[in-house]
């Protein structure tokens, strides 16, 4: 069935296409999410109301509200956001290259190997948070090259993407283990922590390099949207229509586990996020293709709304996001699975 699309010209000539029930579905779910986000600034030891959260973050609280909400959590808050819409980048970007509904970067290997370099810091080097941040990223980015190249045979096929990079992934966590063996109590302690994935005690720290890299890379994969909606397509179409495949499929994929590296360094490995947010956001707008923009506000809203419950269904203690998502993840993951294979296509 035809969907309703727009054009609209810009005043310097250009023509854009607007699907209107996916622009509605993005500035509603992006309304949720501020919603939420100022629903969990003002819960916590120290409850404030919605107007009283407003007020402050516009500059009219008092000082106790301004150095709670500024500098307690507001920051958590933005590493939810920036966390949550970084992770559905990435796994719109892959599930789209990998045209596969499972190939989300937590499924084939490149959270893990995030995972592996900031625990060989930890365990092998005793590295601080900047130190166990960069192991985080060198390991996805070195885990992403090793996939790419595993795959490549004469390009790289959606589906042996997805094979490949779940033998990575297997390898990888039987290498997690390893090093949690290895590690002393004291250290072996720390990774664990850090590996339920957590937004506690998360600061302005964690805040700026998650901007930094959102502000680069966001612009690089707007700009290649329309490319890799092609890309769905298959290689020989977007040949066809004048593609430049490998490319294209190297700058996405590049970015792809930038996303997902630097979200795992500032929070930890949070499960299923990247999985689930890409599929919600084609359902709801009902639209083919990557839906980037509202695969990042669903994958924002998704963190946040997990986030408040972790921190105020269980009134003795709070748990880390990561445990939250990796529930509701894997029921999600149990539900794409029977309706992937009802349709016949596992």
């Amino acid at each position: 069935m035809n969907r309703p699309v727009k054009a609209i010209r810009t005043p310097a000539g250009l023509s854009v296409r607007v699907d209107p029930r996916a622009s509605a579905v993005v500035l509603v779910l992006g309304a949720a999410a501020v919603a939420s986000a100022v629903g969990l600034i003002g819960s916590g030891d120290f409850p404030m109301s919605f107007r009283d959260v407003v007020d402050t973050l516009l500059g009219n609280g008092t000082a106790a509200q301004e150095f709670i909400v500024r500098e307690l959590r507001l920051p958590r808050v933005l590493v939810a956001v920036l966390v949550g819409a970084s992770l559905a980048l990435s796994g719109a970007i892959f599930q789209s290259l990998s045209r596969n509904p499972l190939g989300s970067p937590d499924v084939i290997g490149f959270g893990q190997g995030a995972t592996v370099g900031a625990l060989a810091v930890i365990v092998l080097f005793g590295g601080d948070s900047l130190a166990v941040s960069g192991g985080a990223v060198a390991g996805g980015l070195l885990t992403g090259v090793l996939v790419y190249l595993l795959a490549w045979r004469r390009g790289v096929q959606g589906f042996r993407l997805v094979l490949v990079g779940i033998g990575v992934a297997a390898m990888l966590t039987a290498v997690v283990h390893y090093l949690i063996t290895k590690a002393d109590l004291v250290d072996a302690t720390r990774a664990t922590l850090w590996m339920t994935g957590s937004l506690d005690g998360r600061d302005w720290a964690q805040v700026r390099p998650l901007l930094i890299m959102c502000a680069v890379l966001l612009p690089v994969v707007l700009a290649y949207g329309r490319p890799l909606r092609m890309l769905e397509m298959g290689d020989d179409a977007a040949y066809g229509l004048g593609v430049p495949v490998e490319r294209t499929r190297i700058v996405l994929m590049g970015s792809g586990v930038l996303f997902i590296a630097v979200a795992t360094a500032a929070a930890g490995p949070i499960s299923f996020v990247a999985l689930s947010a890409p599929q919600l956001a084609r359902r709801l707008t009902r639209s083919p293709g990557p839906n980037l923009a509202a695969a990042a506000v669903t994958g924002a809203a998704l963190l946040l709304v997990a986030d408040w419950v972790a921190t105020n269904t269980f009134t003795d203690r709070q748990l880390p996001v990561g445990v939250v998502t990796g529930v509701l993840g894997g029921c999600y993951l149990l539900w794409l699975l029977v309706t992937e294979r009802k349709a016949g296509r596992i």
